[in-house]
């Protein structure tokens, strides 16, 4: 039944996919939160496809925590699900990623247009300048900025390194932070087909603000509420 249920969920994915993925590339004249506004309907749409195919759900705590104004969020990453779910729990935002999920088909085209920021790992300080460059146009628009600080998905119970470059970001701009800790990896785990059945517990926490930190003192701050959080939700 769970292998049947999963199925059914990727068939949607797959044809509401491509349909948002091309109204998001024709409306690339629209203003960047008017575009992202609109893309965010097809989070939306997942999320709730998402509960009636497989019957899994979220919750969300602290949501007094988010700021009024564009915030660099730097949430726990543990599965394909906070990069969906998180467009229906935060204003209109961006996402910071590798150059090559770019150039996926409709997805990557779509994140082009909705002017996510690449990021090449490999270019070491000069991807920090590009960063901090790419993040501070994309907040003065009025969007808010999603970075996942240890890069890459990690198992229930573990944790990765966190890398600077979101609090590089937060600290260089003086921008607020949003830590961000869930268990979805629980239901949906890092490159699983089976979505299994449950409730994705998703905290936010207070706001870090950044002004007159060092980034290395903003990382810590965020690490050390993440993995905390983390442990209560284990």
């Amino acid at each position: 039944m769970l292998w049947l249920r999963s199925v059914l969920f990727l068939i949607g994915l797959l044809i509401a996919t491509p349909i948002f993925s091309i109204l998001v590339i024709l409306l690339f004249p629209l203003p960047n939160v008017t575009r992202s506004r609109i893309a965010s309907g097809w989070a939306y749409f997942v999320m709730w496809w998402l509960r009636i195919t497989c019957n899994l759900k979220y919750e969300v705590r602290g949501q007094e925590n988010i700021p009024d104004h564009p915030s660099i969020i730097l949430s726990k990453h543990q599965s394909a699900w906070e990069t969906i779910g998180l467009q229906t729990i935060f204003p209109p935002q961006v996402w910071v990623m590798k150059r090559s999920l770019l150039l996926i088909p409709f997805l990557g085209w779509a994140f082009v247009a909705l002017s996510a920021i690449p990021i090449d790992r490999s270019a070491g300080r000069e991807a920090l300048k590009k960063l901090v460059e790419n993040g501070k146009d994309r907040l003065a628009k009025g969007l808010w900025v999603v970075i996942f600080p240890e890069g890459t998905r990690t198992a229930p119970g573990e944790k990765g390194k966190y890398h600077i470059g979101g609090a590089w970001l937060a600290a260089k701009t003086g921008t607020t932070v949003v830590p961000v800790a869930h268990n979805a990896g629980k239901y949906w785990r890092r490159n699983a087909f089976i979505k299994h059945p449950g409730t994705i517990q998703v905290v936010i926490g207070p706001p870090i603000e950044t002004a007159g930190l060092k980034p290395d003192a903003v990382n810590k701050q965020v690490e050390s509420w993440i993995e905390a959080a983390m442990e209560a939700l284990d």
